[in-house]
């Protein structure tokens, strides 16, 4: 069943998709969400798209009033509804995000690459946080012991990965790890599952991928080395 709160990174800040249902139900799961990545979100600028549903003036200055609280700025509502639309308005929130000019998109400068949705962390995640994502994750800090990252694809630690990892959530078995310091407490890939032994030798950037049904740490070497 597709979550009832969707966030991912985009121009111009943190955009929220909501589900579909009755609006105090959308609202407990936006706040439970925004309560489990405290520490993610903090300070974030949000774009609220809420697709159908339809909030007045009373309701839509609470839930800026209840962001603000938690350290958070709305700063656009996008909606199918022309009523939440004007409400937004009113409240002084934008309703439009940036689009590409025509001339932007014809630029001979940009080349088209072909790629799955990532989602990127700057930061270094401590005992206790969780973070999931349907696309790869790349995380540029240390994934500490009882941290946990879950990627339906590819995970990159651009530091030291202690944790847990769960890359191929979805049974991907052509998903990696890599990390420039690989000791985590476990690591998955798709179903297969490996705990690295307690006694290691140098410190290197590694990769772990499936071979032979087995998840094994290989050398991590730029393509074409």
């Amino acid at each position: 069943m597709p979550s009832k709160v969707q966030i991912k990174g985009i121009r111009e800040g943190l955009l929220v998709t909501l589900g579909e249902g009755d609006w105090p139900e959308i609202n407990h799961a936006l706040m439970e969400e925004i309560e489990n990545q405290a520490d993610f979100l903090a300070g974030a600028k949000l774009i609220l798209d809420v697709e159908n549903h339809i909030l007045n003036a009373a309701t839509l200055g609470k839930l800026r009033d209840t962001l603000s609280g938690k350290g958070l700025s709305l700063w656009a509502v996008l909606s199918n509804s022309p009523t939440t639309e004007q409400t937004a308005q009113t409240l002084g929130l934008a309703t439009r995000i940036h689009q590409p000019h025509p001339d932007e998109e014809k630029r001979p400068t940009d080349t088209p690459i072909s790629g799955d949705e990532a989602l990127l962390i700057r930061r270094t995640l401590r005992s206790g946080h969780r973070v999931e994502h349907h696309g790869h994750m790349t995380v540029i800090g240390d994934v500490n012991p009882g941290a946990e990252i879950i990627a339906r694809g590819d995970i990159v630690v651009w530091g030291c990965l202690r944790g847990m990892a769960h890359a191929g959530a979805e049974g991907d078995e052509d998903a990696v790890v890599c990390a420039l310091d690989l000791s985590p407490t476990q690591l998955r890939i798709a179903g297969q599952i490996a705990v690295p032994p307690d006694e290691r030798g140098e410190r290197l950037p590694e990769i772990a991928l499936i071979k032979d049904g087995m998840v094994v740490a290989e050398s991590w070497k730029p393509i074409g080395s």
